[in-house]
């Protein structure tokens, strides 16, 4: 029996030659990301809790604060220096308020066939580039970073084929949370969701970040892209070089397979508190839902092509009055593309509020926090009770089209035909 895509990239960090659902391996890690959610945390285990500390290899190791950026009070202060001081003292590439931490790994790390551990649970972003990226807490992080190793399961694996393409007017957002809207939240629990087929070749990069991005709100250990030229060109324009280009054998073993006609795909709005309580946009502007914000960006959908769309439909048109519009791209390079391509221009004069890039809203600690009651329609990856702020708050998913279109509208709505 052949392996499938993920079950290659764990034999290869394992050293052996093939591996099955459920092995229990030792594997070395590629790469290892950590940010301002947790890694005080991890500093403090590491000088409290371990007689020899040491890191095990410095230029596997990525900081990036992205969570709080700038710090918004003295305790989030103190857990940045923290940070700050101990990638200082050991020589471990930073990363300051220049973007959301997944972005800032594809466009700077990450390569086809690595095993990486972030502290943060959309790790699963990196199989966009054919990677196993998966989040861990901090405790694993600490052993993965002084060790260089850790272990794993082998997840089985659910395979997409995707065909087809996605119509006018329809983005890989409304893709995958109409997957997650099928299978359900716990739908993919500790499995690899895999994509293949034409469909999943004909999206970019960054169209398959999206997908990647949000497996784990359908309990995906790891979502991963077949990789293909579109990788091998994305690496090269980075600076680097696409070697471990791993496919599934045709005879490996998939624990259900799904088929997805992408022509088929409608804008989609996932209804508060939960990712798998979507719903078609049409029917949802029916309902004439008003919003008190809207938030376009966050590590699903803060990049270039999210800010253009935005652009062209609120450009020459004015923000309802009653709505604040925040938008954070989600890197320094994406931000400086807007600036040169006049997309923020375009978004400021139209009343957005544009934010330094940073995880912000999605995040719902500092930036953009909505109150009692309010109505948050959110390109973020998260709706659970709570997330952006009160508990009363509600929090709406959907494209950053809607988005945009919503923040016009002052209610969730499709963009004007």
């Amino acid at each position: 029996m052949g392996m499938t895509l993920g079950e290659k990239i764990i034999a290869r960090a394992a050293g052996v030659d093939f591996v099955k659902p459920n092995d229990i391996h030792t594997v070395t890690l590629d790469r290892m990301m950590s940010n301002d959610g947790t890694t005080h945390l991890t500093v403090d285990m590491y000088h409290n809790q371990l007689k020899h500390p040491q890191i095990a290899d410095k230029d596997k190791v990525v900081f990036i604060m992205d969570h709080n950026v700038p710090a918004e009070n003295p305790k989030t202060a103190e857990a940045h220096k923290k940070m700050r001081d101990f990638a200082i003292e050991n020589d471990i590439k930073l990363y300051e308020g220049q973007g959301v931490c997944h972005q800032i790994m594809m466009e700077d790390y990450v390569c086809p066939g690595e095993l990486i551990f972030g502290a943060d649970s959309h790790t699963t972003s990196y199989g966009a580039l054919g990677a196993f990226g998966t989040g861990v807490g901090c405790t694993d992080f600490l052993y993965a970073m002084t060790t260089g190793t850790s272990w794993v399961m082998v997840p089985e694996t659910i395979r997409f084929n995707l065909h087809g393409e996605l119509k006018e007017g329809v983005y890989p957002r409304d893709l995958i949370l109409t997957i997650i809207g099928d299978i359900g939240a716990n739908g993919a629990n500790y499995k690899i969701m895999e994509f293949a087929g034409d469909g999943a070749h004909k999206l970019s990069v960054d169209d398959r970040m999206v997908l990647c991005n949000l497996t784990v709100e359908a309990g995906a250990k790891a979502g991963i892209v077949e990789p293909d030229e579109k990788v091998v060109e994305y690496c090269k324009a980075h600076g680097r070089e696409a070697v471990h280009m791993f496919k599934s054998d045709e005879d490996a073993h998939f624990c259900e397979v799904y088929d997805y006609d992408l022509s088929k795909i409608e804008p989609v709005v996932v209804r508060p508190d939960f990712v798998d309580n979507f719903a078609l946009l049409k029917d949802v502007k029916e309902e004439r839902i008003a919003i008190d914000e809207a938030f376009l960006g966050s590590c699903n959908n803060g990049r270039i092509d999210d800010l253009r769309v935005a652009a062209e439909i609120v450009k020459g048109k004015q923000v309802d009055p009653k709505v604040r519009f925040i938008v954070a791209p989600a890197s320094k390079a994406v931000y400086i593309q807007a600036l040169e391509e006049g997309i923020i221009t375009t978004l400021m004069e139209a009343g957005a509020m544009v934010m330094n890039c940073n995880c912000s809203v999605c995040w719902g600690s500092c930036q953009g926090v909505i109150g009692e009651n309010e109505v948050l329609i959110s390109t973020g990856t998260r709706n659970f009770k709570g997330r952006a702020g009160a508990p009363s708050s509600k929090v709406y998913l959907a494209s950053a089209a809607t988005v945009a279109a919503s923040a016009l509208a002052g209610y969730i709505t499709e963009p004007e035909a």
